[in-house]
C-alpha cells in the first residue's frame, strides 16, 4: 500500500532518480495523508456538533461536563505518538542525506554568477553539466565566489545553500540513467531564473569516456567560439556586434585604445584579455563602474583564456571575422 502511495512518477512530483529519493516522498506523504485524515476528521466533527445543537431553544443546554480523562489521553496522546513517528524518521533520513558514504567520488562546485562549474580530479571543468556514473555515491564540494546560491536537484530530492567564503557540501547517488534538472533555488541577480544546470547520469563505461575527452584537438578559434557561447557563456554580459549589454562589446576592440574609470587607458591586446579575466576589478571600463564581474580566476584553463583571446582577435573586423571561419572550414576539411 505504502509504495503504491509513493510511486516512482506520480502526477505532481518528479520522478525517484536517487537512493534517498523514495524516503524523502514516503515521510512527505506520511505527513499528508495525516493532515488530510484530521482535516477530514475535524470539519466533520465541527459540522456535525454545529448542526446537532443548532436550535438551544428547543433542545435546551447540553449536560455540564469539565473533565474526561480517556478523551484528553486520546488526544493529547495520539497527537504526540504521531510527532515522535515524524521526528525519528525525519531525523534518520536527515542524518542519511548529511553522511557522506565512504569512497564517494568527489566533484568540486563553483556557483558564480550566473553559471555552474563541475571540476573534476581528473582536471576537467564542465560548465552546467555535471557527468556521473550511475548507481556510485557522489559528494559535491560547493563553494561561491560573489554571492549567495543554492543547488537543488528535484529528481535526486537534495537541496544545499552555497555560501560565499564557505564550503557546503550535499551527496547523492543516482539510480537511473537519464539527464535531470539542476536549479538555483536562492535569488541570486538579474539572471537567476537563467542559472540551469544538468546532471547527466551515464553508464560507468561511458563516464570513462566522458574523462578521456579532451579540447586539445580544437583549434584556438572554435574553443574560443565554445567559450564565449556554452562554456563560460561570456555571451551573458558581453555583444559581439557592437551592442552594450552588462559589459562593453568585444567586436572591435583588438588593439584599439580603452579608457577606464581610474586607471590609465590601454591597449587591448592578449596581456590586457587575459588581466581583465582574471582581475576584472582592476580596471574598469569607463561606463561600466557598477557592472563589475567578478574573477574567473581558478575557473578557467589557460588554454581556454588563449583561445578567448584569439577569438577576440578575430573580432576586429568584419574581413578579419571571414577569414578565421575559412581558416576554421580550411582545417576541418
Amino acid at each position: 500500500m505504502i509504495y503504491l502511495l509513493t510511486a516512482a512518477q506520480t502526477i505532481w512530483l518528479p520522478d525517484q532518480a536517487s537512493t534517498i529519493a523514495s524516503e524523502v516522498d514516503s515521510l512527505f506523504y506520511f505527513i499528508l495523508y495525516w493532515t488530510i485524515f484530521f482535516l477530514f476528521l475535524v470539519t466533520f466533527v465541527t459540522f456535525y456538533f454545529s448542526w446537532k445543537y443548532r436550535d438551544l431553544k428547543k433542545k435546551g443546554l447540553t449536560t455540564s461536563f469539565d473533565h474526561n480523562a480517556l478523551l484528553e489521553i486520546t488526544w493529547t496522546l495520539i497527537p504526540f505518538i504521531l510527532v515522535m513517528i515524524v521526528f525519528f524518521w525525519g531525523a534518520r533520513t536527515y542524518i542519511k542525506m548529511n553522511v557522506v558514504p565512504y569512497g564517494a567520488m568527489q566533484v568540486d562546485v563553483t556557483a558564480k554568477q550566473w553559471k555552474w562549474y563541475f571540476h573534476y580530479d581528473e582536471g576537467i571543468t564542465s560548465p552546467d553539466i555535471l557527468t556521473v556514473p550511475v548507481n556510485k555515491p557522489v559528494k559535491l564540494e560547493m563553494q561561491s565566489p560573489d554571492v549567495l546560491h543554492s543547488l537543488y536537484i528535484p529528481d535526486f530530492r537534495v537541496k544545499m545553500d552555497i555560501i560565499p567564503n564557505r564550503y557546503t557540501q550535499l551527496w547523492f547517488e543516482a539510480t537511473e540513467i537519464g539527464e535531470f534538472d539542476i536549479f538555483c533555488t536562492e535569488y541570486c541577480g538579474k539572471e537567476h531564473s537563467k542559472m540551469l544546470g544538468k546532471v547527466r547520469v551515464v553508464s560507468e563505461e561511458d563516464y570513462q569516456e566522458f574523462l578521456s575527452k579532451s579540447d586539445e584537438d580544437m583549434s584556438l578559434f572554435a574553443l574560443g567560439e565554445l567559450v564565449y557561447t556554452k562554456k563560460h557563456a561570456c555571451n551573458s554580459c558581453h555583444t559581439i556586434d557592437g551592442s552594450a549589454l552588462i559589459g562593453p562589446s568585444l567586436k572591435g576592440i583588438w588593439n584599439k585604445e580603452v579608457e577606464h574609470e581610474e586607471a590609465k587607458s590601454e591597449i587591448v591586446n592578449s596581456t590586457y584579455i587575459k588581466e581583465s579575466i582574471l582581475y576584472p576589478q582592476e580596471k574598469i571600463v569607463k561606463g561600466y563602474r557598477n557592472k563589475i564581474m567578478s574573477t574567473y580566476k581558478g575557473l578557467i584553463s589557460e588554454r581556454e583564456i588563449k583561445a578567448i583571446i584569439k577569438y577576440i582577435e578575430c573580432l576586429e573586423s568584419n574581413e578579419k571575422y571571414e577569414k578565421c571561419l575559412e581558416e576554421e572550414k580550411g582545417k576541418k576539411k
